[in-house]
């Protein structure tokens, strides 16, 4: 269930023209800025359906994993996705310290839910996680 953030308005209430500039800078510059912030927020909304979707793929990711009982994590995997995206952030002309901390973020996410997963599998089959390390 998602969680309403009072501070945050809701996608309804969204004022693509808000802004505290509004009134101190030249009504042509105001609109340029409007305009290019436009195609941010087109941009924005786009990384967070393709989020989304990551997100789906890596939760059956999480869901095989856990059916057989493998890490949440897997190191080769994660080094080489980061290596990869270092390159396409360079090509890019992207700062890749910035492509790599934004991976490995999204990486974190992804071994904590994968942890959940595995937990629920775990007690969902009447074993413990510790239990089943051990056997």
């Amino acid at each position: 269930m998602t969680q309403h953030n009072p501070h945050v308005p809701d996608s309804d209430d969204y004022d693509p023209s808000a802004s505290s500039l509004a009134g101190q800078v030249d009504k042509s510059v105001m609109a340029e800025l409007l305009s290019i912030r436009s195609s941010i927020d087109n941009i924005d909304a786009t990384l967070v359906y393709l989020l989304a979707e990551r997100f789906k793929a890596t939760q059956k990711v999480g869901f095989l994993k856990a059916a057989h009982r493998l890490p949440a994590g897997d190191p080769g995997r994660e080094a080489a996705q980061i290596a990869r995206l270092r390159r396409l952030a360079e090509d890019a002309h992207l700062d890749p310290a910035f492509a790599e901390k934004f991976l490995n973020f999204i990486i974190g996410e992804v071994i904590r839910h994968h942890e959940a997963i595995a937990e629920d599998h775990e007690a969902a089959s009447g074993q413990h996680p510790q239990a089943s390390a051990l056997a």
